[in-house]
C-alpha cells in the first residue's frame, strides 16, 4: 500500500470513525507476544480481587489497536513519527464477548516536512478510554 501525498490532506480532515473489535483470545495473544502476564489480562477472579471490574485490555495492546486508524490513513505503518495518549479508563474485555474499540481524528495541523498531526478520539462501548491522544504522521 503506498502512502497518501500531503497535497491530498485537507486540514479538518476527519478520520474514522472505525472500530476494532477486542476479546479475549486477543489479549492471550497480546500477552504471549509481549511477555506481559499480568493476570488483570487473563483471570477474571484475580483481576476483580485487586479492585478492578473485571479482566482489561493491556494499555499498550489498546494503543496499538487505535493506531491502526493511523496506519491505515497513512497507508503504512512506518509514517508513525510520534504517537503519544493518557489512559483515562481501562477497557473492560467480558468472557465470551468482543468489545468495540471507536477510532475516531481530526487532521489538526499541518507541520513541515510533508507531516501532520492527527488527534484521535478514542471510546469503548461509548465510554473514553485514552484521552490526549496525538499522532505526528509523515504522508512524504
Amino acid at each position: 500500500m503506498s502512502r497518501r501525498t500531503y497535497k491530498s490532506v485537507s486540514l479538518g480532515e476527519v478520520i474514522g470513525p472505525v472500530t476494532y473489535p477486542i476479546n479475549r483470545a486477543m489479549l492471550v495473544s497480546y500477552a504471549n507476544a509481549s511477555g506481559d502476564q499480568n493476570p488483570i489480562h487473563q483471570d477474571e477472579d484475580f483481576a476483580i480481587s485487586v479492585g478492578l471490574p473485571g479482566v482489561i485490555a493491556h494499555g499498550m495492546f489498546t494503543m496499538a489497536t487505535a493506531a491502526r486508524a493511523l496506519t491505515d490513513f497513512a497507508g503504512d505503518p512506518g509514517a508513525i513519527v510520534e504517537y503519544g495518549t493518557r489512559f483515562t479508563k481501562p477497557v473492560l474485555v467480558p468472557a465470551m464477548v468482543d468489545v468495540e474499540l471507536e477510532v475516531s481524528g481530526v487532521v489538526a495541523e499541518k507541520l513541515p516536512d510533508h507531516q501532520v498531526r492527527i488527534d484521535l478520539q478514542v471510546t469503548c462501548d461509548g465510554i473514553k478510554v485514552m484521552g490526549l491522544t496525538r499522532a505526528i504522521v509523515s504522508l512524504a
